[in-house]
């Protein structure tokens, strides 16, 4: 097992907190750790500990979901130049390795279609599909994405 300190922005919590757990008790001879906190005294858990990978994928995806989304119709060159670079610049500092690493090979098959909002929120949609198809997960419907990052429901659920 490496002695680099686990990176838990790159695993989701339960490998992350076992990982933790491995490292501690090869460190300290099996010693059971004693956190004063008062959540974890109770059992609970602090609302407001370092992101796993699975906050920090969700929390990210909703905030480039929701800059796609308020992305003007009409961008200028430089609007469309800034937000093609965004996207590789942030593909280069995502603190997930593994995840940057996978954008980065997505946006050199499929750069940033920058032409408008609808364009960039469409392409966005498409990458995240890719994403949760390699997860596993269930795809979104790309025909709702301005309903559910920046109009609300068509039902009034977010009003």
């Amino acid at each position: 097992m490496s002695s680099e300190k686990p990176c838990r922005a790159c695993m989701d919590f339960r490998t992350w907190a076992k990982r933790q757990k491995e490292v501690y008790d090869s460190e300290k001879g099996a010693q059971k750790k004693q956190d004063q906190t008062p959540n974890a005294r109770n059992g609970g858990t602090r609302d407001d500990c370092p992101l796993d990978k699975d906050e920090l994928g969700s929390k990210t995806w909703g905030f480039l979901h929701t800059m796609a989304a308020y992305y003007p119709d009409q961008p200028n060159e430089r609007q469309k130049s800034d937000m093609n670079s965004f996207f590789h610049t942030f593909s280069k500092f995502y603190p997930c390795n593994v995840c940057a690493e996978d954008l980065q090979e997505q946006l050199k098959h499929s750069p940033p279609e920058t032409g408008s909002q609808e364009k960039l929120s469409q392409w966005l949609c498409r990458i995240h599909n890719e994403v949760n198809k390699k997860l596993g997960k269930p795809e979104f419907d790309c025909k709702l994405v301005n309903q559910r990052w920046r109009d609300g429901w068509l039902d009034g659920s977010c009003d």
